[in-house]
């Protein structure tokens, strides 16, 4: 099958594809380096992976593992999330302590415990609107988005009924104060560059 073939095929799809069927034909797709892949409410999206979103990834990353061991901090690994076909390969993660794969090999949504984003132009609207809606109804405790367009971060915590029920805006330069959630710290963003 061609990859014309193939994306034809995905696109004629009925609502019976899972997310793995879907992530495994996007496997056999040229996806270009550099490129972030995840599937959210059944659509593919791909976004460039820019130095200043990398930058923001690495800086939070390295600040958590001040406090959390290596294999609980994850970056661009597939985790499915409730609502339809939400398979997010989110940018920074944090699982809780004791947090295993299951027996297909995926972490569960139910161990998450902290969520970062970092804006693309083009997927921005996925991180405030669907992606926010899922970590909300899977009762991740705390997520934050990165914005470095807006150049402030959106802290989203105490999840309920599909939403979250506390909004902090923080511009870039202050800390992120998680020090009373589940995170337990503050985190710096002084050196989280903009766009």
């Amino acid at each position: 099958m061609t990859v014309l073939e193939d994306r034809i095929a995905m696109a004629e799809s009925d609502n019976t594809s899972t997310l793995d069927d879907m992530f495994e034909r996007l496997e056999k797709m040229p996806v270009p380096e550099g490129y972030k892949v995840e599937i959210v409410e059944g659509t593919v999206y791909m976004s460039p992976q820019r130095d200043t979103r990398w930058e923001i990834i690495l800086d939070i990353v390295e600040q958590l593992r001040t406090k959390y061991p290596r294999k609980r901090v994850k970056s661009d690994v597939r985790i499915d999330y409730p609502g339809h076909l939400n398979g997010f390969a989110t940018d920074v993660t944090v699982m809780a302590e004791g947090a295993a794969r299951t027996e297909d090999g995926h972490w569960r949504h139910e161990d998450v415990e902290f969520v970062a984003e970092v804006i693309s132009k083009g997927t921005a609207a996925n991180d405030y609107g669907p992606k926010k809606a899922a970590y909300a109804t899977a009762e991740v405790p705390v997520y934050v988005i990165a914005d470095p367009y807006q150049g402030r971060c959106s802290v989203y915590t105490e999840p309920k009924g599909g939403d979250y029920e506390v909004e902090t805006k923080v511009p870039f330069g202050r800390d992120l104060d998680l020090t009373d959630t589940v995170v337990g710290l503050a985190l710096k963003t002084d050196e989280f560059p903009r766009d």
